[in-house]
């Protein structure tokens, strides 16, 4: 692992979709999926309650910024649709950051200004803004293969390539599927 890692963690939609496309990026250390901002104590893949799918993104703040991931993840999803994402549908799929600090916080809120300032995605973003309850991992779960996510969550996933106001990052190389 880097000398020195931060951690962030995103919900937004299919977590192994996310995670194909998001430990792709530079400066990403680690990921995990599994489930946050929820009411179950123990979530599991069968019974995770009011629980978002999420990821948490162990990165190397010298290489990547929070900035840049929020960029991209509001890039690989659509924050204007409440509880759903394609075709899955429910809370598990709302979109929301879990913030790990007061920085990430107004970072977060930041982004998320300047996304429905850029035209990115049509209507108001509905990201949830909140610190994480936990994250429960998919053990015993298995994860799929390859970029082949169960429905087809990581081959239908795009990258929206467009700069944020602040002069974002390209993400070369991250249109899969």
């Amino acid at each position: 692992m880097a000398a020195t890692t931060e951690r962030a963690m995103l919900a937004g939609g299919c977590f192994w979709g996310m995670q194909q496309l998001v430990r792709r990026l530079p400066g990403v250390v680690s990921t995990r999926v599994g489930y946050s901002g929820g009411d179950v104590k123990n979530a599991t893949y069968r019974n995770h309650g009011t629980h978002a799918e999420a990821i948490e993104i162990m990165f190397d703040p010298s290489q990547t910024s929070f900035r840049d991931l929020l960029e991209f993840f509001f890039q690989i999803h659509d924050p204007t649709t409440p509880d759903r994402q394609g075709n899955d549908r429910g809370a598990s799929y709302r979109s929301a950051i879990f913030y790990t600090s007061e920085e990430q916080r107004r970072v977060a809120e930041d982004t998320i200004a300047d996304v429905e300032a850029s035209g990115l995605w049509p209507g108001k973003v509905v990201t949830e803004l909140s610190r994480p309850v936990r994250i429960g991992s998919c053990r015993g779960e298995t994860p799929p293969d390859g970029d082949r996510v169960a429905g087809g969550a990581a081959a239908s996933r795009r990258v929206r390539n467009k700069s944020l106001p602040s002069g974002s990052r390209d993400f070369p190389g991250c249109v899969f599927g």
